[in-house]
């Protein structure tokens, strides 16, 4: 049975969401803050958290940047924000911020659901194989190993650290913003398409019209790849 952390400060939506959560076979725990949702992050596993952007104190995009800026063990769980807003730029801030994906209210049942099963999905997927094919390209995120055509292929220090930050999230769109951060050192969000314009002569990726590392409009990058 997959789990999962419901949070959101509007107790009537709490109920209703976590009752639909349980009859569709979930194991739901809930927080009333977003502090609440991180004491419970830490001392507890779950496959996927839900949380309401709207939110006093803590608001749900300063609750997602504290897990993705996190060292410990929740920083890559798989995060859904829940919002009235809908317009564009707050999809694009709430996928910048690092969450996986986004919902406006009001929202259908089935909608929500499906989503959830998408997610659960390719991040399980993700857990269980390590390696990811891409053009002509091989990559084991465990070993570190490039090959194309057979071939190891050399990586920077920064160049590995971009590839694994892409594929640790295959076929996911990545801020710019979020990838630096993920790097070992502080770079400028600018910096990161110059590395990106490397990593793409690297394995092959044509620069002009890329088909593997591809530029996801307002947002940043998304690696196309396969188990």
């Amino acid at each position: 049975m997959n789990s999962i952390l419901l949070i959101d400060d509007d107790e009537r939506l709490l109920f209703l969401i976590s009752t639909l959560l349980r009859q569709n076979g979930y194991d739901v725990k809930t927080a009333i803050s977003a502090a609440d949702g991180r004491k419970l992050l830490m001392h507890e596993t779950f496959d996927i958290v839900l949380v309401d952007w709207m939110m006093p104190n803590e608001s749900g995009i300063e609750f997602v940047k504290s897990v993705r800026n996190s060292a410990e063990h929740i920083s890559d769980i798989p995060i859904i924000m829940l919002t009235a807003l809908s317009d564009i730029d707050n999809k694009v801030e709430s996928f910048e911020t690092g969450a996986d994906d986004y919902i406006a209210k009001p929202f259908e049942e089935k909608e929500l659901i499906a989503r959830i099963k998408a997610l659960i999905k390719r991040t399980s997927k993700q857990t269980a194989k390590q390696i990811l094919h891409f053009g002509d390209c091989v990559f084991d995120i465990d070993t570190d190993t490039l090959q194309k055509c057979g071939e190891n292929v050399s990586l920077s220090s920064t160049e590995l650290s971009l590839l694994k930050t892409l594929c640790k999230r295959p076929n996911q769109p990545l801020s710019r913003v979020e990838l630096a951060k993920k790097l070992s050192f502080q770079v400028s969000d600018r910096t990161i398409d110059v590395q990106i314009t490397r990593l793409r002569k690297k394995i092959g990726d044509n620069s002009k019209q890329p088909e593997i590392i591809q530029t996801i409009r307002h947002i940043g990058y998304m690696i196309k790849c396969r188990f």
